[in-house]
């Protein structure tokens, strides 16, 4: 496989992305209202409702902008309306969507009221699509391009072909430059010893097995002595994985032979050492995880599935694969790659890895995945604490 570069968008900031979205986006839960009624004004645009914004506090309302913020940042916007239900923390996101030299304009409902909001909303995001839509794709090398991934129903052709393909593409990659993230802190129970064994340092090693018992220090704290119907699920029992620690060790097969993580990420953090693979401390929750990579800065999501998981992202689009034979048959409309092939022996695990190379520059190019089509836009803010 020789794919050295994609067709993307050149930000402002150097970073590229491979889509061109324009959004418009809550800074808290009431703002929602008017975010969609902006985005169901002007065509082209994206709201981004959600769940929280409003009395949180310490490290949760650090976590909540990281998340906005990032996610208005993140390469695959082209620019962004922010809404507020005040100016302060309005505009607190907004500078910090600015500092990537994106266009981002910020409205407060206080003092306006929520139609003349809407109105003028309206007029701002007119102008921000017409600026997006003059924007032009151009050759990028593939070592620019960010990746993420996780995995969700899993079962047991997830660990022997779907999520081995996403390791074969990260040491093939990661050999090229690019900058990757791998995650589930919850998932690795039972393989903590082998993924801290995987990190490039020492002090990445002690970083993971920090967040790593901070996740088992939490089980303890609340008392929870079984979490049989949570980790492996039900949906992972029916495909054969009957404890955490079969799906802890398949889980792990997404990041290959080869590559070595050279750093720990608190959620939704982005990198800073470089380019390189990068470990994520997430929940396995899709519809949480998938958010805290994108407000990260990560461009494309590879999402390996055994019973079959419908799930996208608005930001990032999803990348699913299968190589479970079944799961591809029915449930093709959810499947971008199929690589049930490795299982008949008709496919090695490095062909099943070019191939989805081979998938993640189509996509990349401009290809929309299946959740795309189907409009899955899953987006879920991960909340610490109770509010004040």
């Amino acid at each position: 496989m020789t794919h050295d570069h994609f067709f993307g968008y050149r930000r402002a900031n150097g970073r590229a992305g491979i889509r061109n979205y324009v959004l418009i986006l809550p800074v808290d839960d009431i703002s929602n209202a008017a975010c969609e009624g902006v985005a169901n004004n002007v065509f082209g645009t994206m709201a981004l409702p959600h769940s929280y914004g409003r009395l949180q506090y310490g490290e949760d309302l650090d976590l909540h902008f990281r998340t906005i913020i990032g996610c208005g940042a993140n390469p695959n916007v082209a620019a962004v309306l922010v809404i507020g239900i005040e100016p302060g923390w309005t505009q607190r996101v907004v500078d910090g969507i600015a500092a990537t030299g994106k266009p981002v304009q910020g409205l407060h409902i206080e003092g306006k009221g929520e139609l003349a909001t809407i109105a003028e909303g309206c007029r701002v995001a007119q102008e921000f699509v017409q600026y997006a839509t003059e924007l032009q794709r151009e050759r990028i090398g593939i070592e620019e391009l960010w990746v993420a991934t996780k995995c969700g129903e899993s079962d047991t052709t997830s660990g022997i072909a779907s999520c081995p393909a996403v390791g074969n593409l990260i040491d093939k990659l990661d050999a090229r430059g690019i900058t990757s993230c791998f995650g589930e802190t919850t998932e690795i129970t039972g393989g903590e010893k082998l993924c801290a064994s995987r990190a490039a340092n020492p002090e990445a090693a002690a970083k993971f097995m920090k967040v790593f018992q901070a996740y088992q220090d939490e089980v303890m704290r609340f008392k929870v002595d079984d979490l049989s119907d949570s980790q492996p699920s039900k949906g992972n029992k029916a495909g054969g994985l009957s404890t955490i620690e079969e799906k802890a060790f398949g889980n792990l097969q997404k990041i290959g032979e080869k590559a070595m993580y050279i750093d720990v990420l608190a959620p939704a953090q982005a990198p800073t050492k470089g380019p390189g693979l990068y470990f994520m401390d997430t929940s396995s929750a899709a519809a949480e995880c998938l958010p805290l990579q994108a407000a990260a800065g990560f461009v494309l999501h590879l999402f390996p599935t055994g019973q079959g998981n419908v799930v996208g992202n608005p930001i990032m689009p999803t990348l699913k694969l299968t190589a479970n034979p079944r799961t591809a048959r029915v449930m093709k409309e959810h499947i971008d790659l199929d690589v049930s092939d490795v299982l008949k022996r008709k496919m090695t695990i490095g062909e099943a890895g070019d191939a989805l190379i081979d998938m993640s520059v189509r996509i990349s190019n401009g290809r929309l995945t299946t959740a795309e089509t189907l409009r899955h836009r899953e987006f879920a803010m991960t909340k610490l604490y109770r509010s004040a």
